[in-house]
């Protein structure tokens, strides 16, 4: 089965459905809130080389005692011979590294990823201060949620995370765009009690999801 991209894993169906959630809540406050969904948020080299040296390893060793010439003069050979082929598993199945990746590294690589998006992206440049980012990364299948300057200021870090943890379920239980339009209508309740909306309130960040 082919693995889903950045730009594949949400139907049309579905990015139509976040839309429009987005645009729901948005009537209500002056908040804004921005969807994006990566492939991946680190190359994870170190999971690459160790997977890599690790399979190689194992396969010489059998191949070794299988054929009775368990010696370093073989093994080391095989190893050498196995190492890049198997090297190239993990990059053409990069969820093979996962196991291999310290899950404080997964949350540093996708949080450092999230941020570096809601700058690239200009998502920063609200009036008020008062965009957030739902970010998805979906090699980690981790979530990560970014307030402004001004939401920060009003809303803990924890309201997010808690929201994040929902999406993540979600994505594992395969009903992700369910569980994204659900937080995206809760994140929207919360931006309304800390930011009304505005007589001349405009539509700052896309509603669209960002791919």
């Amino acid at each position: 089965m082919k693995r889903p991209t950045a730009d594949t894993f949400f139907t049309v169906r579905d990015k139509m459905q976040i839309r429009e959630a987005v645009r729901a809540v948005e009537k209500g406050t002056s908040g804004e809130i921005a969807t994006m969904v990566v492939e991946h948020s680190a190359g994870y080299l170190e999971a690459e080389v160790l997977g890599g040296a690790l399979v190689s390893g194992l396969v010489a060793l059998v191949i070794a005692v299988a054929s009775q010439h368990v010696t370093i003069w073989t093994f080391v050979p095989i190893v050498c011979a196995l190492y890049f082929p198997a090297r190239l598993l993990f990059i053409r199945f990069p969820r093979l590294k996962i196991p291999f990746v310290n899950k404080t590294r997964l949350m540093h690589a996708v949080r450092e990823r999230a941020v570096r998006a809601f700058y690239e992206r200009g998502l920063y440049r609200t009036r008020d201060e008062n965009g957030i980012l739902i970010f998805i990364s979906l090699l980690e299948r981790k979530v990560w949620i970014i307030g402004d300057k001004g939401v920060d200021r009003q809303i803990p870090q924890e309201t997010w995370q808690a929201y994040a943890l929902e999406v993540s379920v979600g994505i594992r239980e395969g009903r992700a765009c369910d569980a994204l339009c659900s937080v995206i209508g809760s994140c929207g309740r919360v931006l309304m009690e800390r930011f009304p909306r505005k007589e001349d309130d405009t539509n700052e960040l896309p509603d669209e999801l960002i791919c």
